[in-house]
């Protein structure tokens, strides 16, 4: 364990299986009238509930400043309330396997976020990989879904929002990470407030009556919250030790277990085009870690 908590690799592969789960299990419970809203509100309060006592177990607790309250409440909006409500709402139009592809922008986006924000300064290659992404997102996009059942624009543009949304997460984390605070106390933090704004918003649009459909699937709410527990905690860990475009990547496994559980689970079927265009952006995710990776080595050959 000690191992693959300093593995970045490691993390990556664990957090981005972990992650891809939720598309399947959203998919479950969205098909029996579970709203996105109250499933995205299942996964931040099981994960944060869960993690609060772990950190309790150890004896730890979460230390509020104001610096916290700001980062739990910015990371909970844009990297755990808005992208799950997006995913679980276009789900049921686009497919688990297609929303999942829309992962796959997040590290190509995330890049893009870190050239406009000067976090990182861009050279040739990785201008070439944020271009072959950019083929690929539109040769899926222009799929829209599942073969045979094209869905409205809207819930394509809504699906593209998502990596939008985890990549400004991304570079937000890392910019705003509070000093001396570990991966587990910001994952309580901000998925416990994820949890509180999602459930204002559950109350004032739907009203108490939205949690009744959650008795219809008990075992995918405990599968998921096991999933989302475990995945979190991984996640800001990963965070520290491997960056943001790095983290970002974990898009790249979760699209791969999306498709996989889509296809073979779940039935569903996926244009040729579609297929393609998965690849394409995948190349061009490839292209973006090399240049990430040459420039990093560039950084490090001028402090020797």
């Amino acid at each position: 364990m000690k191992f693959l908590w300093d593995s970045a690799l490691g993390l990556l592969v664990v957090t981005g299986g972990l992650l891809g789960l939720t598309l399947p299990f959203g998919k479950l419970a969205t098909a029996v009238g579970v709203p996105a809203m109250v499933w995205a509100f299942v996964i931040s309060l099981g994960a944060g509930g869960v993690l609060l006592c772990v950190l309790l177990a150890r004896g730890q607790r979460v230390r509020l400043t104001a610096h916290k309250l700001r980062y739990f409440f910015v990371t909970a909006a844009v990297s755990y309330a808005v992208p799950n409500l997006l995913m679980f709402s276009a789900i049921p139009h686009l497919g688990a396997g297609y929303t999942g592809i829309m992962f796959t922008l997040s590290p190509v986006i995330t890049l893009v976020f870190s050239i406009l924000l000067r976090v990182r300064h861009p050279n040739m290659l990785g201008i070439l990989g944020i271009a072959v992404g950019f083929v690929g997102a539109v040769m899926v996009a222009v799929t829209r879904g599942e073969a045979g059942q094209p869905a409205d624009l809207f819930w394509v543009v809504m699906g593209l929002l998502i990596p939008v949304s985890l990549a400004a997460g991304n570079i937000y984390r890392t910019v705003d990470w509070p000093d001396g605070t570990g991966p587990i106390e910001l994952a309580v933090g901000s998925h416990l407030a994820s949890a509180a704004m999602l459930l204002v918003g559950i109350f004032l649009l739907f009203g108490g009556e939205a949690f009744v459909p959650l008795g219809g699937v008990p075992l995918v709410v405990v599968a998921q919250v096991a999933s989302a527990s475990a995945m979190f905690a991984f996640f800001f860990r990963l965070q520290a030790v491997g960056g943001p475009v790095y983290l970002s990547q974990i898009g790249y496994v979760a699209a791969a277990v999306g498709l996989f559980a889509g296809t073979i689970f779940l039935g569903e079927h996926y244009q040729l085009l579609t297929w393609a265009g998965a690849v394409i952006i995948t190349a061009g995710v490839f292209i973006t870690t090399r240049a990430q990776s040459q420039t990093a080595m560039k950084l490090q050959r001028q402090a020797a």
